[in-house]
């Protein structure tokens, strides 16, 4: 009697981590509606378990090239000298989205990457990414409105019409420091991190 195939643990498939790549149809910066906002109670735990599960595997589906991007406790230690070095790492990001998520304040973390996409963007594509962005998260009827104030949501507007690499400055330093001083303080303390650096400690030990 022929056994049961053991099926291969997809990053996409582990709960509570933004680890997948953008679905098919879907933009980047336009992903789950306000129904994603619930949560399972057991959502810290489910992180831990994820944490715990994929640390030692983290190289598995990985190219080759991508080793080095294996995570290691002192990487994860760095992450609480200041929100920048948090997300200076494609995994620096994605424990922090997990966080946000956590608040439901995900919107902050998206907004930021995609301003951070959007300053690398070709002069003939920025109408219409800049176009996306502002719907997304700058306009006052945004599903995942960002908290800015009336004058930078107008001075955004504005500033689409005719962009530049720099149009999305003003809003994105508005968030980047709500974040630091708001989210990044809470996430250093939230199981989240401490779970995964704990995790990475111990490890490393044996």
């Amino acid at each position: 009697m022929r056994g049961a195939a053991i099926p291969t643990p997809r990053l996409h498939n582990m709960p509570g981590m933004f680890f997948s790549a953008p679905q098919k149809g879907t933009d980047h910066s336009l992903l789950d509606d306000k129904t994603q906002k619930r949560r399972p109670r057991t959502f810290g735990m489910d992180v831990k378990a994820y944490l715990r599960s994929m640390i030692p595997h983290l190289e598995s589906g990985m190219k080759p090239s991508r080793s080095k991007d294996m995570l290691c406790a002192d990487e994860v230690l760095q992450w609480s000298q200041s929100l920048e070095k948090l997300l200076a790492t494609r995994a620096g990001q994605d424990v922090f989205r997990s966080f946000l998520k956590s608040e439901f304040s995900e919107e902050n973390i998206e907004f930021w990457l995609a301003c951070e996409d959007y300053k690398k963007t070709e002069s003939d594509l920025l109408h219409c990414k800049a176009e996306k962005i502002y719907k997304a998260f700058v306009h006052s009827d945004a599903a995942k409105q960002i908290n800015i104030d009336f004058h930078t949501r107008e001075s955004t507007a504005k500033k689409v019409k005719a962009p530049t690499p720099a149009s999305f400055d003003e809003a994105q330093k508005i968030v980047y420091t709500l974040m630091e001083k708001d989210s990044y303080p809470r996430f250093l303390k939230s199981n989240i991190y401490l779970n995964l650096l704990n995790d990475l400690q111990a490890n490393s030990l044996k």
